[in-house]
Order: C-alpha cells, then structure tokens, then sequence
C-alpha cells in the first residue's frame, strides 16, 4: 500500500505562480540578484540545455519556471511581491538588471509599491503595506485616484 502523500508539497501554497519564459536561467539569475531568491531543488534541464522545470524560493513564497518550447509559448506576467522595503527592493532589481516601470511611491491602497521587468519582460511591482485603509475610504481613495487620471469612476 502507498503511503498518503499531501496534497500540497511542503513549502509551497495553494497557488504557485509557473513562468514560461525565453531564457530562463537569465531570469533565474535576475531572481536571485534581485530579490534573493533561492533555487527550492536542482534545475530539470531539456536535451537541448534549456530549463525543463525549475523551483525557486522568494521570501515564503514559491515560483516555477521554465524555458519555452513549441508545446509552451513564453506568456509574460505580473506579480506582486510583498517586502520590507519597497524602495530599496525596487533599487536592488534596478542594479539586477531590472528596467523600470514605476518607480516607489505611495498608492492609495495603503502600500507604497514600485515596478520592474525582468529580461524576459515580467512585471514585478514590490510594495511595502504602509497604511490599512477600511473598504468605505478605499472606494472614496479610487474614485478620487481615477478622477486624477481622467477616467470616470
């Protein structure tokens, strides 16, 4: 008889976002420079030297990625990546190799967030929660930010 496995393995979550990305191990590499991410098990390399399937670590969070093939198109992302410290993550990604999108700074959701993408062309904000802010100011704070922008609300 098998022995019960569980369902989720250890260290990962109910959802685990998985990259198909053009040159995965520049991306990898931009990963663990940018945001200390770090490799969860040994990289699954294809006959032709390109990543299969890899595992990596980034604070209590897991991603996958792997290289695109002619099964699996590269499809770009976005994520959002909780830190201590939005500004100097979003300066470390810039020195990885990151290109800007936004730079930090306070958004009317209660976090102070930031862009970069990586060179496979993935949005990566970085927001550090700054202020809670309850459901009735947050719909007055949109309405407000839209306005701003022009757009109706």
């Amino acid at each position: 008889m098998a022995s019960k496995v569980k369902p989720v393995p250890d260290g990962y979550h109910t959802v685990t976002p998985y990259l198909i990305v053009d040159d995965a191990e520049n991306v990898i590499d931009f990963l663990q420079k940018a945001f200390d991410a770090e490799l969860f098990n040994e990289m699954t390399k294809r006959p032709d030297d390109k990543v299969m399937h890899a595992a990596l670590k980034i604070g209590n969070s897991m991603i996958m990625i792997a290289d695109s093939s002619e099964f699996v198109k590269a499809s770009p992302a976005m994520l959002y990546l909780y830190v201590p410290d939005a500004d100097a993550a979003y300066q470390k990604a810039i020195k990885a190799g990151g290109t800007s999108i936004m730079e930090p700074s306070n958004q009317f959701y209660g976090d102070r967030s930031g862009g970069v993408k990586d060179p496979a062309g993935n949005s990566w904000f970085v927001g550090t929660h700054v202020e809670d802010v309850s459901a009735a100011d947050l719909k007055k704070r949109a309405e407000e930010e839209l306005k701003k922008r022009g757009k109706a609300a």
